[in-house]
């Protein structure tokens, strides 16, 4: 089953960007993600929330800031969604194939 607010969040570039800062740094702040960023600060933090709702990634408290880090297992979660529905249209895209390939060999006879 695919969770629509869990790919609502992933479908926005800047959303996905931050994923693959925190990925490689292990932990961010709205501070630190802003400076390598094409977005505000303010901006940030509100993608932040969004990934925060659906569990992709987790806040820590430090001093002003808020530590946030990827939480791995919804990101494999969401790994796993996305290779089902991979799977899903591979299958479908192999059967439009057969078909078109069942009408042209009709069409030459």
């Amino acid at each position: 089953m695919i969770d629509e607010d869990l790919w609502s969040a992933i479908g926005d570039p800047t959303r996905r960007r931050m994923l693959d800062l925190l990925l490689v740094d292990g932990v961010g702040t709205a501070t630190s993600l802003s400076e390598r960023l094409p977005v505000t600060r303010q901006a940030v933090a509100k993608h932040l929330g969004v990934l925060d709702r659906v569990g992709l990634v987790h806040g820590t408290p430090a001093g002003r800031e808020v530590r946030y880090r990827i939480d791995e297992a919804q990101l494999a979660r969401a790994v796993a969604q996305l290779s089902a529905v991979g799977s899903a249209w591979d299958a479908r895209l192999r059967r439009i194939k057969q078909i078109a390939e069942a009408i042209e060999r009709e069409r030459k006879a």
